[in-house]
């Protein structure tokens, strides 16, 4: 053989080996895919329909001696499919007076006072019904798929003291749901519940704000806007958009501490003398806050308030961080879990919507679940899935997306503990930490300001870890 010939036979094998290399690998690739998450590939999300859709445009005067005035005009429009016979409307202030409390059973320092001084439709005084927090308007003439109507309210209110995210306590005042709040519509009804002393029984869309406040010098305005103005401003206003609600603290004499991070003021909000305290929760929210940016998604806000008083609990740029219920003030490490917790709502509530009464388990399991995700993935520490698993082995079988009325005392085992620990046991066999985090981001990508329920987060997770069954959600989850 030639030594021509030679090389050229050289060549063409050195050709069928590199193409043969290439589609071994290009098999494994494709291999690999199908074994992947299907993140990325030919899904749709289907969020659950707000039904309503609507602005609010508030204005809040406080006295001196703490009443308030509020004048606010709600544009509501139909964005169901159904024709709408009366609106309804949150009207949570009424839980507070003394005498629903007394027949709620409901025991307070201080009732509050509710005087509703008139409601107009378009311009004309309106009949209305309340009945505890549920605030009904007959309408006169149908109002027809995407229709709109305003509805103006005007009346007084002061806070109680022993009330629920509503209330006064230690010289603050906490105004949280003090406005007439839309409620939501589906299956061919508005979706008001009861209102109910454990938990959040009350949901509402996205929706757009604007806000006027005047207040006594003496004290401090914090809202859910992220351009509170300097402390002592005694008015101002303000907008904020796509939020699910708003919150307005007003403060006595607060000791202030202030962190920056790159993108968002951090502002601890305490009235003790624990500076080093409030020092600390301001370094964690400020580390948590960077880890939920970072693993999840953005933040939607340049600024992030903590206020160390009254219930822990979430609002749109803002948390408290207190106590739990009646059990007292937390430890300082309690403390810092929680405000973590409260953080990580602003993703599970904030941006990513669940009907809190139906399935809480979406924001509040999801928020614990986060709040571990940062706390081990920090740490470095082992999930403890097997203390896990003996916890909630401990009770009875019931899933974890019931009504909050079907649960009694027990409530909490449920949405927070039950859930979180079941979400952990998919992880346990599907990468651990790493996958979740991966997970958590690809869900609010897909689920950023749209309503999630049940069946929804199923779809979501049969799809994105290829799951041809339920059998993982059959322990926990009670599905259609």
């Amino acid at each position: 053989m030639s030594k021509k010939l030679l090389w050229f036979s050289l060549f063409i094998l050195l050709m069928i080996l590199i193409v043969a290399l290439k589609l071994t690998s290009l098999s494994k690739i494709e291999e690999s895919m199908g074994n992947e998450k299907n993140t990325g590939r030919n899904f749709s999300p289907n969020t659950v329909p707000a039904g309503s859709d609507s602005q609010y445009d508030i204005d809040l005067k406080m006295t001196e001696d703490g009443i308030f005035h509020l004048s606010a005009t709600v544009s509501i429009k139909n964005i169901s499919q159904d024709s709408w016979s009366d609106l309804v409307f949150y009207f949570i202030p009424n839980i507070f007076t003394e005498e629903t409390s007394l027949e709620l059973q409901n025991p307070l320092k201080a009732a509050a006072m509710v005087k509703i001084h008139n409601i107009n439709l378009d311009g004309e005084q309106v009949d209305y019904h309340l009945d505890k927090d549920t605030l009904r308007i007959p309408l006169s003439k149908k109002l027809e798929p995407d229709s709109q109507v305003k509805v103006e309210f005007q009346y007084e209110f002061t806070l109680p003291e022993g009330g629920l995210r509503f209330t006064k306590l230690n010289g603050n005042y906490h105004l949280a749901q003090f406005y007439p709040m839309v409620a939501t519509y589906r299956n061919h009804k508005w979706n008001k519940e009861d209102y109910g002393f454990r938990g959040e029984t009350y949901h509402t869309a996205f929706s757009d704000f604007k806000v006027s406040y005047e207040i006594p010098e003496a004290y401090t305005f914090v809202s859910s806007s992220e351009v509170d103005g300097e402390p002592g401003n005694s008015n101002g206003t303000f907008e904020i958009d796509n939020v699910k609600d708003i919150y307005i603290a007003i403060l006595n004499d607060p000791m202030i501490i202030q962190t920056q991070t790159e993108e968002v003021t951090i502002r601890v909000f305490g009235f003790e003398d624990k500076k080093d305290i409030y020092r600390e929760i301001s370094e964690v929210a400020a580390d948590a806050l960077a880890y939920f940016q970072e693993t999840i998604g953005p933040y939607p806000f340049a600024q992030l308030d903590i206020v160390i008083d009254s219930l822990g609990m979430e609002y749109p740029g803002i948390v408290t961080a207190y106590s739990i219920y009646d059990s007292g003030p937390a430890s300082p490490d309690f403390l810092k879990s929680m405000v973590v917790h409260e953080i990580a709502h602003q993703w599970f509530y904030g941006l990513i919507s669940n009907d809190p009464y139906h399935n809480g388990w979406l924001d509040e399991g999801m928020a614990d679940f986060a709040k571990m995700l940062y706390r081990h993935s920090s740490t470095d520490s082992d999930i403890p899935y097997e203390s896990m698993n003996n916890l909630i082995e401990m009770l009875e079988p019931l899933p974890v997306n019931l009504p909050l009325d079907q649960y009694g005392e027990n409530m909490s085992s449920y949405i927070y503990g039950k859930s979180t620990t079941m979400l952990w046991n998919i992880f346990k066999e599907k990468g651990g930490i790493e996958e979740a985090e991966n997970f958590l981001k690809s869900y609010y990508e897909y689920y950023q300001y749209k309503e999630v329920d049940s069946e929804e987060f199923v779809r979501f997770v049969k799809y994105y870890f290829d799951l041809e069954d339920d059998s993982v959600f059959e322990d926990w989850l009670l599905l259609e």
